[in-house]
């Protein structure tokens, strides 16, 4: 099974990817549908959805994010297939323990996006950090830590598209939001960009090809 939002969000990632990159990626938008509506468990899945990637190297920067699409997916249909206290068993724990150094911090925000989607909440930047990841709680400080760029630069929402470029370009190889925070500012930023709005958040990417995939993934979401 594969959720329609996803289904979207692959086909306009792919679309992205191809345009600002030297790689036509349209013939794979079906070999991914193929991975995620295959009827094999989840990590069966993951090692085809590598094996595409290990394959196709020049795919290569959209692999964690597509992790994080297939966990969402699994989050969204393939669990409708499974007992309902699935979630709650030794075998999923063990698949969370083996895949603990994949995905991205995108899983958060797509997860808070279908929050927003199921409580009919406008999705908001304030709203992500302090509602969804908590990041004002003691106990969850390891959010504190990891967004603190984010934190720490909020006031970028009221400025221009290559002010959050600049800030993006001087955060440390080693954040875990070096390469999101700039495609997730600038959808906070505008949640529905025209084709205008677009141009300009591409003009001013570090990334064009992985910026602009990510943010058509979010803005599939909304």
């Amino acid at each position: 099974m594969i959720d329609p939002k996803v289904e979207s969000a692959i086909k306009a990632a792919i679309a992205a990817f191809s345009k600002y990159s030297s790689f036509n990626a349209a013939p794979f938008i079906d070999v991914f549908n193929d991975v995620f509506t295959s009827e094999e468990d989840f990590m069966d899945k993951v090692d085809q959805l590598d094996e595409v990637f290990d394959e196709h190297p020049q795919l290569e920067a959209l692999r964690e994010v597509f992790f994080d699409l297939l966990m969402i997916n699994f989050f969204s249909a393939d669990i409708k297939k499974l007992e309902e206290d699935y979630l709650d068993s030794q075998e999923w724990a063990d698949i969370e323990e083996e895949t603990l150094d994949r995905g991205t911090e995108l899983l958060n925000l797509l997860l808070y996006l279908n929050e927003c989607e199921d409580e009919d909440i406008e999705p908001g930047l304030e709203d992500y950090l302090k509602e969804f990841l908590l990041v004002d709680e003691d106990e969850f400080q390891d959010e504190y830590r990891i967004y603190e760029p984010v934190i720490s630069n909020q006031i970028l929402i009221e400025s221009p598209v290559k002010e959050i470029s600049k800030v993006a370009s001087k955060l440390p190889e080693d954040s875990e939001l070096a390469e999101l925070f700039y495609p997730m500012m600038c959808f906070f930023q505008n949640v529905e960009p025209t084709a205008e709005d677009k141009n300009v958040i591409a003009d001013n990417a570090l990334d064009k090809e992985f910026d602009m995939a990510v943010l058509e993934i979010l803005i599939s979401f909304i």
